[in-house]
């Protein structure tokens, strides 16, 4: 293939890959706490980071993710012990985060808001080697974290007072959730960008219930549909010089639509099958009534 002749699509490919599995690995647990915006939120907060990467001439992506990590904890600490006032504290922190990023290059000598616009949309042309190497080992990271303790994160997501009654460590489970949400943010950003990455983490999963029931079946169909996408939406930028952040959220949503339509079918054909079955029941002249049995039971 002709984009392959190039380094940077090279370096775009390999990065897209990677986000295509990290982003619905951590947005499957994100979906089940119902939080399917923290992403969102996140992203605000990582401005900061990167904006702090340009004033101290540092790397904005480990800044972004330093600082994104942060903004994870203190959510949730607000979603802790915030109560009534929680909204107000995750909404100061949010636009503080967007606001903090874009003074930070605004006073960077020779700074300008214009070099925030690959990491809020992404960018294929402006992926770096150094990116690609921080993208692999944060990928490491959550890709550790997601499978190695998926029981227990899936325990905490689905219900945290049972966890907590099992011995699990909640709050430090919660914490860490946050955390690699987190450093999800900052792997997507070079290739979706930080206004966009929350969508990648979450649409895969909603699409991929559409069709499975099981955990592990809603993971594997949340991560094809995630690698297919971000593979697709960065060759299609290529080749039609159109955004990558945006072709690739495009083509979730796309991808959620079809998964729908398919989904009502297949409901209908898998209660089919279960209803064919199930043995014949007795004819409803011989069952014993329900209020009958009950007052035979209580007779005897």
């Amino acid at each position: 293939m002709e984009l392959l002749d190039y380094a940077f699509m090279q370096r775009a490919l390999i990065a897209a890959v990677l986000v295509g599995i990290t982003a619905p690995a951590i947005g499957i647990y994100l979906v089940q706490r119902r939080q399917p915006l923290m992403g969102d939120g996140i992203g605000h907060v990582a401005m900061t980071g990167v904006g702090l990467g340009f004033l101290l001439n540092a790397s904005p992506v480990w800044m972004a993710t330093a600082v994104s990590a942060l903004g994870a904890i203190l959510m949730e600490l607000i979603r802790w012990y915030g109560r009534t006032r929680g909204d107000i504290a995750l909404a100061m922190l949010f636009y503080g985060g967007m606001a903090g990023g874009v003074m930070f290059v605004s006073v960077t000598p020779g700074g300008s808001t214009a070099n925030l616009s690959s990491y809020l949309f992404g960018s294929l042309s402006t992926v770096s080697p150094s990116d690609v190497t921080a993208i692999a080992l944060l990928s490491a990271f959550v890709v550790a974290v997601t499978l190695g303790l998926r029981r227990q994160l899936f325990a905490v997501s689905l219900d945290e007072e049972f966890a907590r009654v099992t011995g699990l460590p909640v709050r430090a489970l919660n914490l860490l959730t946050a955390v690699t949400a987190a450093v999800t943010v900052t792997v997507a950003m070079r290739v979706v960008g930080l206004i966009l990455v929350s969508a990648l983490m979450v649409v895969p999963v909603a699409a991929a219930q559409q069709l499975t029931r099981s955990f592990a079946a809603t993971f594997a169909v949340a991560v094809t549909i995630g690698v297919t996408v971000t593979l697709g939406g960065t060759v299609t930028s290529y080749y039609q010089d159109v955004p990558p952040g945006a072709t690739i959220v495009l083509l979730t949503i796309a991808a959620f639509l079809v998964l729908t339509a398919l989904a009502a079918p297949l409901a209908r054909r898998r209660a089919r099958a279960a209803a064919a079955a199930r043995p014949a029941a007795d004819p409803a002249e011989c069952a014993i009534p329900a209020s009958r049995a009950a007052g035979d039971e209580v007779g005897v």
